[in-house]
């Protein structure tokens, strides 16, 4: 009998587990408090190398829903190695005493994420489909129809090696070939990333993704799976795309700063209308080649989106039409986020200093116009097409390759439930969150640029402008490409307005729930989304003028 499953030291560890929780980077229950912790599985991992065990735990808290975590424990067995594990990572040692508190029979446990046996293990049982047996329910490799095409000759060693970059879950790096992406809070479900990626690796040509080589999952008795982890191809890149961009605009920056043509002024016209235009010359030299770069951001965006709207025969991507009950469903969901989050903005407004609080003030006058653009959602039929989406799309999520990007993190909010994160939306939702995500970058960039020193209120108003300058043309730069390939597959809004109405709705959305973050963490940041909500209602408002014939 494994010794970890006895009763005794079950209970001990249960005992132990929060304030190990507490230490980890993945766990997303730190600002809660703990009510009880309980291990509802144990698999152990056994082979020549390795002898580890996968714990299922579940974690009640006083207040929210339950959440399960897979974390991966190997025992420590002389005092060398316990030093060692201690040194190198303090957090990943877990002692859990025996029952009566006696730590001197303890057996100290360490993550085995930073075991390379244990990883191999890991890449192991997915290439050959091995079953590992828990107390209650079981975990199955299984390689995918690209397994031996990604992971290569099979005789020659990947070592592995895990990424030391902040995130929910914890991915390890086969040589140069694949990666694994071990989910830290599971549920029952497909998981999107493992669902998603196995679409487009199984029945889609689109190629800018990573590949899906194999899964693990956890089954038990009737219950729906629940996805484990998700081994895929391991993509060569120059870093993500938000630090390619913030690059290109500290270059921009640097040559505003010594630009001395004629006053650039930012167009203030809806993201559609202004797509249809180029930048001005002067304009499209100061950005530079990036330009050419949201352009094939876009080109691929759209193909992505085309990739997922073409599984007409599978129920799970099969595109759907705007339903009556889906809009008001869209529009109830949005109506009580903007409620919510404005109340809030009320509150911390007093708060808030120089221009954020102005744009706070300007915001909350214009509730009603932020609930308007709203129900434009509810004022027509919508022609359109629900499709799978990628759910939580921005620059963060996209790989630059040096010549290419590869849109990657499929999994959704990670905050919803799969079965939320699973529901077909427009994929204009993807769209807003990258509009959204230049705004971001380029007021980044000037927090960047100004910190440390002590500018006017005019040079920081210029620097602002410079900014949305560019948040204009390039945000116009991206539509207009990804507009050119994704209205070729009919899943967007034939008629403008339609398409109009529903982009301003998703872009008030996802700028209001920026606010809200903002305020809850970095209150000097809200200056970011409010911009953003005043520049869409001062759009709408420009386009509303003209369209009376005053403008």
């Amino acid at each position: 009998m494994n010794p970890i499953a006895s009763p005794s030291r079950l209970a001990a560890l249960s005992e132990a587990l929060p304030d190990f929780l507490g230490n980890q980077r993945w766990f997303a229950g730190k600002a809660e408090k703990i009510q009880a912790v309980e291990v509802v599985d144990l698999i152990p991992i056994r082979n020549d190398s390795v002898a580890a065990d996968l714990f299922l735990v579940r974690v009640e808290y006083a207040e929210g829903s339950a959440q399960t975590y897979a974390i991966p424990l190997a025992q420590v067995f002389t005092t060398r190695e316990l030093g060692l594990r201690q040194g190198d990572l303090p957090s990943s040692v877990l002692q859990a005493p025996m029952a009566g508190g006696r730590y001197e029979e303890a057996v100290p446990l360490f993550e085995a994420m930073g075991d390379e046996g244990f990883l191999e293990a890991l890449l192991d049982a997915i290439a050959n489909s091995r079953v590992f047996r828990g107390m209650r329910g079981e975990l199955l490799g299984r390689p995918s129809v690209a397994f031996k095409r990604l992971r290569g000759k099979g005789d020659v060693r990947l070592l592995p090696s895990i990424l030391k970059a902040e995130q929910s879950n914890t991915s390890i790096v086969y040589g140069d070939r694949l990666i694994l992406k071990l989910f830290r809070r599971i549920a029952p479900g497909v998981n999107p990333e493992v669902e998603i990626c196995s679409f487009l690796t199984e029945r889609t040509s689109f190629a800018n993704f990573p590949a899906v080589a194999g899964t693990l999952e956890y089954r038990q008795d009737e219950q729906e799976p629940m996805s484990l982890a998700v081994l895929q191809a391991f993509v060569p890149n120059q870093g993500d795309a938000w630090t390619y961009t913030l690059s290109a605009l500290g270059d921009y920056f640097s040559r505003a700063a010594t630009y001395k043509g004629e006053k650039v002024v930012p167009a203030a016209r809806p993201w559609l209308a202004l797509s249809q235009e180029n930048a001005p010359a002067a304009v499209a030299e100061l950005i530079g080649t990036y330009l050419q770069s949201a352009r094939l951001l876009g080109v691929r965006t759209a193909e992505f989106h085309v990739a997922l709207a073409s599984g007409v025969q599978d129920p799970a991507f099969a595109p759907e039409p705007f339903s009556p009950a889906y809009q008001q469903s869209v529009y109830d969901s949005m109506v009580a986020l903007a409620t919510r989050d404005l109340e809030l903005l009320r509150r911390h407004s007093q708060h808030l200093s120089g221009e954020t609080q102005k744009l706070a003030r300007a915001v909350l006058d214009r509730q009603q116009e932020v609930m308007a653009g709203f129900r434009n959602v509810l004022s027509r039929n919508i022609d359109g097409r629900r499709t799978r989406v990628h759910g939580d799309y921005h620059l963060g999520q996209v790989l630059n390759t040096g010549s290419d990007f590869v849109i990657i993190d499929f999994e959704g909010e990670p905050d919803r439930s799969i079965a939320d994160r699973r529901i077909k939306s427009s994929p204009l939702r993807d769209v807003a969150g990258m509009l959204r995500s230049f705004q971001y970058a380029a007021y980044s960039a000037v927090f960047d640029r100004m910190s440390g020193q002590n500018g006017s209120v005019d040079e920081d108003r210029e620097w602002h402008t410079w900014a949305r300058v560019w948040q204009t043309y390039v945000s116009a730069a991206f539509l207009k490409s990804y507009l050119s390939v994704a209205q070729q597959a009919h899943f967007l809004p034939a008629e403008t307005g339609e398409m109009e109405a529903l982009l301003d709705a998703y872009l008030l959305e996802k700028s209001i729930y920026e606010m809200a973050y903002e305020l809850n963490n970095r209150p000097s940041w809200a200056r970011i989304p409010l911009q953003g909500i005043v520049h869409i209602l001062e759009s709408k408002r420009s386009a509303q003028s003209k369209n009376r014939g005053y403008g």
